[in-house]
């Protein structure tokens, strides 16, 4: 079971990684892709899985050091809180530029609309980019710490 925890543990590290990298190029280059979100919702699943696998072994009586517990847990915390974030980003950018709501974008010429739909999307894959930059960063503690 250390085995499994170990080999999911890199492909973890290796997914977030990914996303994290790939997310940061797609947010500098303001492109939308489908395989962020792909990369990224992997990754995800992968730091559920490797924390289960954690309570697993600590279930069965496994004593890794009190640090490994905590870098292994905060990665699924700082999920948490990103989806929060990246839910609300909508909301912050129609209320930074000033919209009621938002059927009051709908209002505006398409060229208008689509920029309001660019900030949205901006400002949500450099929220989950973030995330998984420092998920890499607890995710790598956690393999050290062990």
């Amino acid at each position: 079971m250390k085995q499994v925890h170990l080999v999911v543990g890199v492909v973890t590290i290796v997914l977030t990684g990914l996303a994290g990298a790939y997310g940061a190029w797609c947010w500098w280059r303001a492109s939308q892709s489908a395989w962020f979100w792909r990369i990224l919702r992997a990754s995800q699943l992968a730091v559920v899985i490797q924390a289960a696998l954690g309570a697993v072994l600590l279930l069965a009586g496994h004593k890794p050091p009190g640090l490994h517990v905590l870098y292994g847990v905060l990665p699924l915390l700082v999920s948490f809180f990103a989806e929060q974030l990246r839910i609300s980003a909508a909301q912050m950018v129609l209320d930074q530029r000033g919209f009621e709501s938002p059927q009051a974008v709908g209002k505006l010429p398409d060229t208008e609309q689509r920029a309001v739909v660019l900030a949205v999307m901006q400002r949500e894959v450099g929220i989950m980019v973030i995330a998984a930059l420092v998920n890499v960063l607890l995710l790598g503690r956690a393999a050290m710490t062990h």
